[in-house]
């Protein structure tokens, strides 16, 4: 808990955050440069400069640094000088990014970093190098501006987020005691709106599989052979099919058994939020919005479990027809999954659904992904007061709380490996367009959240660390 009323924000502090705009953006488009894109397998020179880059920047500032080896991509890990009586902070992000393509949707090039109407245009802009350099930006102000940092920041920096964390889950028992801290911080979510800042407390998990269907043991004449074997492509449809009803309820036996539901409270304070479906729409350029029967949009998207397609192959894919029953059909889907559902006893139902709905005349293979559990963490602990003094004074408006539908691997693994709190503070927009062409990071908000965490590590500092 707070030891007293924390001392007014150094002033020395405050001056670097306001005297320093331009190198700050710089450097954060130095570091949007290095197409460190962690699934491409022509990429690992760019990932291991991404590292190197984040390594300098630690250096620059004296914050000793290492890389902390995975059986994939290394993690940088770097730390301040601990503060006796003084909380202790984990900052948490990752230096790799999504696949650019497809390029031809990119006004200016994925790598080449450009500011128009105020924002920022690269990969990674918002996902997640702009958001996690902020922290970085904070403490280097701090420490630079001979004012004592009142607690320590402990930075791990990973390169394997956007394919599932699977490097740094395999270490984190081995590394648990350097990561010891009694909160972590991530910043790789958004705002709840425009102008309104949010805290997030729940992340929703994930379950991705592929799967083939095997037919003939070549593409057929669809004249000579229609009508005497099953076309793998309307089987692979027939399957995908059978996975969701028409309230959009996902149909694999047991799927919900496990699912946490909502309280009444928490409904009725996501049912609060201003929601503007007909907006939301008319941003993504749909008709409508959809989802499961009973639940508000904010609800389906942030709380309760999805199925979705990613893609679909089967045929002849280039220019013109060609009449074909084609030999094979894969699909690529992933389930987000709410708290209490557990990516292995959901993958081991689907298998089950798939395999009793597969129809007769073709042969089925399923591949498992990566999966990961949902999370909550408690709204009401000191760190989250102490991020909502911190966000008011950098955005001018306090935040709400919220729940986010995306994933963050390893977030629940932190949560259970280190026993500590976690914070979830997005500086991004909703539409920043992360994973898709043109992705974007405001300009200010990215100067707010270089704010908001100096002012962060102010209000931590005044309090005791919880270590029962």
């Amino acid at each position: 808990m707070p030891n007293s009323t924390p001392k007014p924000f150094p002033a020395a502090v405050a001056a670097r955050l306001d005297d320093r705009h331009d190198t700050h953006l710089d450097d954060l488009c130095q570091w949007l440069r290095i197409a460190s894109v962690s699934s491409d397998p022509r990429a690992t020179a760019a990932m291991d400069d991404a590292a190197k880059w984040l390594e300098a920047k630690f250096r620059a500032v004296g914050m000793p640094t290492r890389r902390i080896a995975t059986p994939g991509f290394d993690c940088v890990y770097a730390e301040t000088p601990p503060v006796p009586g003084a909380p202790v902070v984990l900052v948490y992000g990752h230096y790799d990014v999504q696949p650019a393509e497809p390029l031809e949707k990119w006004i200016t090039g994925p790598f080449d970093p450009t500011v128009r109407d105020g924002n920022l245009y690269a990969r990674g802009a918002t996902d997640d190098k702009g958001q996690a350099l902020t922290h970085i930006q904070s403490v280097a102000e701090w420490l630079a501006s001979g004012t004592p940092l009142p607690l320590q920041v402990k930075f791990l920096i990973e390169g394997e987020e956007e394919v599932g964390s699977d490097g740094l889950e395999a270490v984190l028992p081995d590394i648990a005691a350097d990561l010891a801290c009694d909160c972590v911080v991530i910043s790789d979510s958004s705002q709840y709106a425009d102008g309104q800042p949010a805290i997030t407390y729940g992340l929703r998990g994930i379950l991705a599989m592929e799967i083939r269907v095997d037919g003939p043991n070549r593409d057929l004449h669809s004249g000579s052979f229609g009508g005497a074997v099953m076309n793998p492509a309307i089987a692979l449809c027939h399957l995908m099919a059978s996975m969701v009803d028409a309230d959009g309820r996902i149909a694999v036996k047991g799927f919900y058994d496990d699912c946490q539901e909502l309280s009444q409270s928490e409904l009725a304070a996501i049912e609060a939020l201003s929601s503007e479906d007909a907006r939301m729409a008319g941003q993504l350029g749909v008709p409508m919005l959809f989802g499961e029967v009973g639940y508000s949009t904010n609800a389906r998207r942030w709380a309760r479990p999805t199925f979705d397609i990613n893609g679909l192959t089967s045929g002849h894919q280039g220019e013109g027809g060609k009449t074909i029953i084609p030999a094979s059909a894969t699909a690529k889907f992933t389930f987000r999954l709410v708290p209490n559902q557990d990516p292995k006893k959901i993958a081991d139902a689907v298998r089950e659904h798939l395999q009793a709905h597969l129809p007769a005349g073709v042969n089925l293979s399923i591949h498992l992904g990566h999966g990961a559990p949902g999370m909550v963490t408690s709204i009401d602990s000191p760190y989250v007061e102490a991020a909502k003094k911190a966000i008011g004074d950098a955005f001018g408006v306090a935040p709400v709380m919220i729940r986010e539908g995306g994933s963050i691997p390893i977030v629940a693994k932190f949560q259970a490996a280190l026993n500590a709190d976690c914070l979830l503070l997005g500086w991004g927009l909703d539409d920043d367009a992360a994973h898709s062409p043109n992705e974007k990071f405001r300009v200010a908000d990215y100067y707010r959240g270089i704010r908001a965490s100096a002012h962060l590590w102010h209000y931590l500092g005044s309090m005791s660390p919880d270590r029962s």
